[in-house]
């Protein structure tokens, strides 16, 4: 992308998903201006006026232009998405990906590039970004100890060991641990836990592949029957079901 100074700023009627691939960019936003470096994730609202410059020539923006009808059926069907990402009180929402989580990201980016890029194929990529950000909010006054547990859970080598791995990384006991997260977060460890590897399984349903049953053992719940039950609790519909409605109109990249 360009490295010079941008000379106006621009706003648009769609809504706006951008992120940072690779550098830093010098984002513009009226009388002010941001650094976003790698990794960097961004919701804009249709009306913003904004312009984005590169810092260096290794930059490198991924950026969305999604139709304002997808973004209000989603946030219609969804309620929990209100005050969050398109749906932020502010017309701007910015969040940040690590190395595994900008990966998956970038390769969800490549299968909508190859889809009919209809609002199913919207909807297939945007649900599962959604449901991990959304998730990432945690609630006020949250003990620190929790909050970074709870964050750090959503490693797979953790949510795989279950709610035992996550009162693990707390060093504290589980009776304790279970008090605080009903407390703040109103579920039992379990239940925060399996939120995490539903929300998993159904981004591996979409992206790739394996078979339900690898699908079902990559987040730690081999039994079939219970992975079943607990995804469609999620989900509203099986893990087959979910593949074919939200992966039929993709494709996997060649290469």
């Amino acid at each position: 992308m360009t490295t010079q100074r941008p000379k106006n700023l621009h706003s648009h009627d769609f809504y706006e998903l951008f992120w940072v691939q690779n550098g830093q960019v010098r984002h513009h936003l009226g009388e002010k201006a941001e650094v976003l470096s790698e990794g960097t994730v961004y919701f804009i609202q249709p009306g913003q006026q904004h312009a984005l410059q590169g810092r260096g020539e290794h930059a490198l923006v991924v950026s969305l232009c999604i139709h304002p009808q997808v973004i209000q059926t989603l946030g219609t069907r969804h309620p929990e998405l209100q005050g969050n990402l398109f749906w932020a009180q502010s017309k701007l929402s910015q969040h940040k990906r690590d190395i595994r989580q900008l990966a998956a990201l970038n390769h969800a980016a490549v299968l909508l590039e190859h889809s009919k890029c209809n609002a199913l194929s919207a909807e297939a990529f945007l649900l599962p970004l959604c449901a991990d950000l959304v998730s990432d909010q945690q609630p006020e006054q949250t003990p620190a100890w929790l909050a970074q547990a709870c964050q750090a859970a959503k490693d797979p080598t953790i949510f795989r060991q279950g709610a035992s791995g996550l009162v693990a990384i707390t060093g504290k006991a589980h009776p304790h641990v279970s008090r605080s997260m009903r407390k703040y977060y109103d579920q039992t460890p379990s239940d925060f836990i399996n939120d995490i590897r539903m929300n998993h399984a159904a981004r591996v349903l979409i992206t790739d592949s394996d078979p339900v049953s690898v699908v079902a053992d990559q987040v730690g719940i081999p039994n079939m029957s219970h992975f079943h039950k607990l995804f469609k609790n999620a989900h509203g519909m099986t893990p087959l079901q979910y593949r074919h409605q939200f992966q039929s109109n993709l494709i996997q990249p060649q290469g």
